[in-house]
């Protein structure tokens, strides 16, 4: 798995590299890329949207059916983002952390119910986008881009003024900060759902029977939890953005 970067007109090198098994790659000009985790991204959104459109196709006073799931759906998640957030400005952030939630909690199962191993491909085989570190790492890098977005909209420059709080001497940690919270949030969502699919993977092999059942159900309960940490977290960095430190808050 290879993060790729470079410029036009320069041969692309690798960032970071970390491979596990082979990989079904599409060559896009310069730009190399897993088919995989776009191949099951495409089917994981698929599913999200013909989720809501059935949901909302014909609604009912008294819910039932996907409807009456999407609804139970949409409710927790607004009382997730309304806790980290709080009761006045939680609502522009619903949205957001709600695809998080929803996009992280459908791959992860997409990986675990979905027999993915009947498709073959040339080369590598499909499983939970998340399972990719690209996969983790872009969406980690988006929750960062919303927290920074949400700071200086509520607070504009004076968002800068939390470097240097409660004192200018922890402005190296307060910065190193910025850092670690993506790379925890990618490598944490990363980490679980490779592992989880690794001892599965190992324990079929060699117990193909009844003993990995269990903990393919425990894999289910793991992966949803996984789901509900990033959106919480993500929703609590945004929350803390948006606060004052101290100083007047931003009108």
């Amino acid at each position: 798995m290879e993060i790729l970067t470079g410029l036009k007109g320069l041969s692309f090198f690798p960032l970071a590299e970390l491979e596990v098994g082979q990989h079904f790659y599409w060559q896009i000009g310069n730009l190399k890329v897993h088919g995989q985790v776009f191949m099951v991204s495409w089917f994981v959104i698929a599913v999200l949207v013909l989720a809501s459109l059935a949901a909302t196709r014909s609604i009912q006073r008294v819910p039932s059916g996907v409807q009456n799931l999407m609804e139970y759906a949409l409710e927790f998640l607004r009382d997730l983002v309304k806790n980290q957030i709080g009761e006045k400005e939680y609502r522009p952030w619903v949205p957001f952390v709600g695809t998080l939630f929803l996009f992280i909690f459908v791959s992860n199962w997409s990986g675990a119910l979905v027999p993915w191993k009947l498709v073959h491909l040339p080369a590598g085989e499909l499983a939970a986008p998340t399972n990719d570190i690209n996969t983790t790492v872009a969406l980690a890098l988006l929750t960062s881009l919303a927290y920074f977005y949400a700071g200086f909209k509520k607070r504009g420059l004076g968002y800068l003024t939390k470097y240097i709080e409660p004192t200018p001497i922890l402005l190296p940690i307060n910065i190193l900060e910025d850092f670690t919270k993506p790379l925890s949030l990618s490598f944490r969502l990363f980490g679980n759902i490779l592992a989880d699919e690794l001892v599965v993977a190992v324990l079929v092999l060699l117990v193909p029977l009844f003993i990995p059942l269990p903990v393919m159900a425990l894999g289910l309960f793991t992966s949803a939890i996984q789901a509900l940490i990033f959106a919480t977290l993500a929703a609590a960095y945004i929350g803390e953005a948006m606060e004052g430190h101290g100083g007047e808050e931003h009108d």
